[in-house]
């Protein structure tokens, strides 16, 4: 027993072994209900029974590759603290990406509506209701357990201009108009070995995969999206960073103007967007 680590030093010693040093200090400040600053001031104190074995055994569920965001139950994203579980994606940076485009194309003080399709924890709703207050934001999700979870965060959020529907894509928006429509659909190929890697073996199948070469769910919002879009709307998707051309043509072929991808902080093709005529 004396090879056991038990103080906060020697813990993240041990975990830094097995996991990244960030991960380990992320569930170590969660088993002791500490902030992760905490930690550096106090790396010589003893960790208590009941934080021991709980630390040990979400590193041995993160060395399984279960992602941290649900080890945790959070994920930080813009400037949002949301809860996420196995029913939703957990947010990615590169995400960032969509939300600040879609800011960029709503006016500070504009009183405009805006979609948000496949919400799942709501990061990318909530993400332009808070920085946009006067705009009315939509989110949609076949999930009811994730909007569960986005109806959660956004009251955990304080955002009152979001409401969330059940639906599919854009079926939960028949006959409505939208100056902006935004999503992160599912773009991953069925059957991807990626899918069956890491992480991504907990995270919800819908929302990671969709048809043989991943675009089927892009295609079916670029289909649907003129009808709900006014004049001069910009739709915003993301998708595989090899996915640009195929996006960008699909764009086209449905008469949207203004058609380019921009590439995340990786420099790789992340979001294609266009306009309506």
């Amino acid at each position: 027993m004396t090879n056991i680590p038990r103080s906060v030093a020697e813990l993240l010693a041990h975990a830094r072994r097995e996991i990244d040093g960030a991960d380990a200090e992320l569930l170590l400040a969660h088993a002791l209900g500490k902030s992760r600053s905490w930690l550096f001031a106090h790396t010589e104190d003893p960790v208590g029974e009941d934080a021991h074995a709980n630390f040990l055994s979400l590193l041995q569920r993160r060395v399984a590759g279960e992602p941290v965001a649900y080890l945790i139950g959070s994920q930080g994203f813009w400037t949002l603290d949301l809860q996420v579980g196995p029913a939703t994606l957990v947010p990615r940076p590169e995400t960032e990406l969509l939300v600040e485009l879609a800011l960029a194309r709503i006016p500070v003080d504009a009183v405009v509506r805006v979609a948000d399709l496949g919400t799942g924890s709501g990061a990318i709703a909530l993400s332009i209701a808070k920085e946009r207050p006067r705009a009315q934001v939509v989110a949609t999700d076949a999930s009811p357990e994730a909007l569960k979870a986005a109806r959660g965060n956004a009251a955990r959020n304080h955002i009152a201009n979001a409401e969330f529907r059940c639906g599919d894509w854009l079926n939960s928006l028949a006959g409505e108009r939208f100056e902006v429509i935004a999503s992160n659909p599912p773009y991953i190929a069925d059957g991807d070995p990626h899918l069956q890697q890491g992480d991504l073996r907990f995270e919800p199948a819908m929302a990671l995969s969709c048809g043989p070469d991943g675009l089927d769910a892009i295609r079916m919002i670029v289909a649907g999206a003129p009808a709900c879009l006014h004049a001069g709307g910009w739709l915003l998707l993301e998708h595989g960073w090899e996915q640009g051309e195929a996006v960008r043509g699909l764009l086209l072929d449905a008469g949207f103007v203004e058609v380019r991808t921009v590439r995340d902080l990786e420099n790789r093709e992340r979001v294609s967007l266009g306009r309506t005529s």
